[in-house]
């Protein structure tokens, strides 16, 4: 979700969408994720938003940076179009995806600018009901949830999408820095947070590991070096056996001090 700074527009013509479409389309050929569903209102932007080897931030910092330099070049302006960083949720495709691009697509509705989303020409709604083409907008991924075939993918989406018509704001669906959320079964909540514990354990030098085993220890570091250098290695090594088998991080970082010193 990209919002305008203080509530303010982000398109001013349908040139300016146009123009994002474009940005859009380059970003997924450069960075090679994919785009499930969006919607373009006139103050923000949604996008559910695939990643592949990029990160979500290098995309959508790529995109921010280059869809804001071309609004202040045409209104002649200068400073933020955005406020402050992107917000993002982490859902499940196999869960929520499907639920997620309903919910986007049905932003027109719900804002009541339109009362049919067909009707609104700034989503991806109408490339889903096969009325118009798209060609950066990945479909197929939620249709082939609904059914083996397009036409019959397609009659369950619409049935699916008024269905929808009535749902009122999920806070859910919202989110960002200081609200993360993590949409999915217990299995890929506990995976995702398995990632980032491991991803925000902090960085330990080779030095700082050697004084800290050493300390702990009991033992010198020039001792790990001498001619009994094995003998209290084992000393050094044996006690945090039990972290090793926890801790992946500590683990690779003990590894390497084993081979540092075996190669003294």
């Amino acid at each position: 979700m990209l919002r305008g700074n203080g509530g303010r527009e982000i398109f001013f013509d349908d040139e300016d969408r146009y123009h994002l479409y474009l940005l859009l389309q380059e970003g997924i050929s450069r960075y090679g994720h994919r785009i499930h569903g969006f919607c373009c209102m006139p103050n923000h932007l949604h996008l559910a938003v695939q990643a592949a080897e990029v990160p979500l931030s290098k995309i959508m910092q790529n995109l921010s940076f280059r869809y804001t330099r071309w609004i202040n070049k045409r209104q002649k302006r200068i400073g933020h179009l955005f406020q402050g960083r992107y917000k993002a949720i982490l859902v499940d495709r196999d869960s929520y995806l499907l639920e997620l691009v309903r919910y986007i697509h049905l932003n027109p509705v719900r804002a009541r600018l339109v009362r049919d989303p067909a009707a609104y020409r700034w989503s991806g709604h109408r490339a889903y009901l096969g009325r118009e083409d798209i060609p950066w907008l990945t479909t197929d991924t939620v249709l082939s949830q609904l059914a083996h075939t397009a036409s019959a993918a397609r009659r369950r989406y619409v049935a699916f999408i008024e269905a929808g018509k009535g749902e009122g704001h999920r806070p859910e669906f919202h989110g960002g820095a200081e609200d993360t959320r993590v949409l999915g079964n217990d299995r890929f909540v506990e995976k995702v947070i398995g990632i980032v514990t491991d991803r925000k354990t902090p960085p330990m030098s080779l030095a700082r590991l050697i004084k800290g085993v050493c300390r702990t220890c009991g033992v010198k570091e020039r001792d790990l070096t001498g001619p009994s250098r094995e003998r209290t290695l084992s000393r050094a090594v044996s006690p945090l056996e039990a972290a090793r088998r926890t801790d992946n991080a500590l683990a690779r970082r003990m590894r390497k001090l084993e081979s540092a010193v075996m190669q003294a």
